[in-house]
């Protein structure tokens, strides 16, 4: 059993949702560094997904230091990487920018996306 829930919707790569579910499992707690990453073979068979898209999952998660694969440990996840608050803020400025875009052609007016990203902070147990 997956330590994390994924609900594929159709239309989406799938590889995308779950490596975003895997994010939000990590920024829920639900996932927590230390923690083992079942192995390819196990996230494939758990997610009913071919093993080559399942890797490529795992490939993504490791380039985007979310998890570590080691051969004597497995794979697991990793503490987030040090840096300022300044520098990782930086490091969203292209999805920031993306959801302001998206906001706009909405029509929605700043106070409305604040307001929704202040849900979302809360729904996940930001601070």
């Amino acid at each position: 059993m997956l330590p994390f829930s994924v609900e594929i919707k159709p239309g989406l790569p799938i590889a995308e949702q779950v490596v975003f579910a895997v994010k939000k499992a990590v920024a829920m707690g639900q996932l927590r560094p230390g923690d083992p990453f079942p192995s390819i073979r196990q996230f494939s068979q758990e997610l009913k997904i071919n093993p080559n898209t399942a890797h490529k999952i795992i490939a993504a998660l490791v380039s985007e230091c979310v998890l570590m694969t080691t051969p004597a440990v497995g794979t697991i996840v990793v503490e987030p990487p040090p840096g300022s608050r300044r520098e990782k803020a930086e490091f969203l400025n292209a999805e920031i920018e993306r959801l302001v875009v998206e906001a706009s052609n909405l029509g929605l007016a700043p106070t409305e996306l604040k307001a929704a990203i202040d849900r979302h902070w809360k729904k996940i147990g930001g601070a």
